[in-house]
């Protein structure tokens, strides 16, 4: 379940004040965190986890360095993949530093600009 962990700000937060939310387990992992901060640990939670548990390390690929993809225009730059559902999908850092999944069906390479 790509999706599983959320970056979110309190009501009333502060810039140091975000927490990862665990939409599997309905409570929160970690807090005190920047949004930079929260989102690359609630992207890397995505890794580690699916909603059952520990992700089969199989179904998880790193990509080193991270290339450009686009999706009819620039997305970002690709670091990893999880199998879910039998399909692969892309985690996608944006130019604005948060994270997002994408199939590999929509991804396409782009040469280093």
């Amino acid at each position: 379940m790509v999706g599983r962990f959320n970056p979110r700000l309190p009501d009333g937060g502060g810039d140091h004040d975000w927490l990862i939310w665990d939409n599997a387990a309905n409570g929160q992992r970690g807090s005190g965190l920047t949004k930079q901060q929260a989102a690359q640990e609630a992207a890397d939670l995505e890794l580690q986890y699916d909603a059952h548990g520990y992700r089969d390390k199989a179904t998880v690929r790193t990509v080193d360095p991270p290339v450009p993809v686009e999706v009819f225009q620039p997305a970002g730059r690709l670091d990893a993949w999880v199998r879910e559902n039998g399909e692969w999908i892309g985690r996608v850092r944006r130019h604005d530093g948060e994270y997002t999944w994408i199939p590999h069906t929509d991804l396409r390479r782009i040469e280093d600009q």
